[in-house]
């Protein structure tokens, strides 16, 4: 089971965006740097989150990207899910009725999702923000 580099990167740019001092914007090509990224690459990934509902998009010269809900509400699932989508991992390809194997795997999946709903981005962010002030 792998999640797609996309995810890394989300992951990393929800992150950075929830250090920013009061709430400020970051651009596509600042938060691309950061990242050894492409521009055009990271676009598309802040698509996704934009369209999650995770972070803004503001135009223009002073423009960029920042969170747009509150920061302790985002968890490792919901940047999962806006970048990977919310389909299940495992697909039995025996449809047969009561399939144990399914049901083990599926109870997994469930178990892992649980975990990542749990975790808070932010608090990631504050452990990051204090390893940089030291």
């Amino acid at each position: 089971m792998r999640y797609s580099n996309a995810t890394n990167y989300a992951l990393h740019t929800i992150v950075h965006l929830m250090l920013q001092p009061g709430g400020s914007s970051m651009g596509v090509q600042e938060l691309a740097e950061m990242q050894n990224l492409s521009p055009t690459y990271l676009s598309k990934i802040l698509t996704k989150l934009t369209k999650a509902g995770l972070i803004e998009s503001t135009p223009g010269a002073k423009g960029g990207y920042k969170i747009s809900r509150r920061k302790d509400e985002i968890t490792f699932l919901d940047v999962i899910n806006a970048t990977e989508g919310d389909t299940s991992l495992f697909d039995c390809s025996i449809h047969h009725e009561g399939c144990l194997i399914e049901n083990v795997m599926t109870q997994a999946e469930e178990n892992m999702k649980n975990e990542l709903e749990s975790k808070l981005l932010i608090d990631i962010a504050k452990e990051a923000g204090s390893k940089q002030k030291d």
